[in-house]
């Protein structure tokens, strides 16, 4: 079971996300609804592992990547995207992203790339 902190600027987006990982056995450990407050709680939770939405608003996911990871090079976070994103995913995964997840999503598709990321 992995402790994970989910970050969306939906709240409806965040509970999908949620209810697929529980379904899998994992630990929803916090939320976040926007890039500051993700880096925040990154720090404090030190998660297993991130979900994090590409575009919200403050301050968006790839920054808060960046922020995490340059935090903790170990870091391991899967990006959850809307379709025509991929110029973004590309960056991100440059930067050490584990894996991308396309909204909408099948929970078995986002508890298959938890797994990946988490070396389950």
């Amino acid at each position: 079971m992995a402790r994970i902190l989910v970050v969306d600027d939906a709240k409806f987006m965040r509970t999908l996300v949620k209810d697929a990982l529980v379904g899998a056995g994992h630990e929803i450990v916090g939320e976040a609804e926007n890039g500051n407050i993700a880096v925040e709680q990154y720090k404090n939770l030190k998660p297993d592992l991130v979900t994090m939405d590409i575009t919200m608003r403050e301050k968006d996911g790839i920054e808060a990547t960046k922020e995490i990871i340059k935090f903790d090079a170990s870091a391991k976070i899967i990006m959850v995207t809307a379709l025509g994103q991929e110029d973004l995913l590309a960056k991100a995964i440059k930067m050490g992203v584990k894996d991308f997840v396309v909204k909408p999503f099948p929970p078995e598709r986002l508890q298959q790339a938890a797994a990946k990321a988490l070396g389950l």
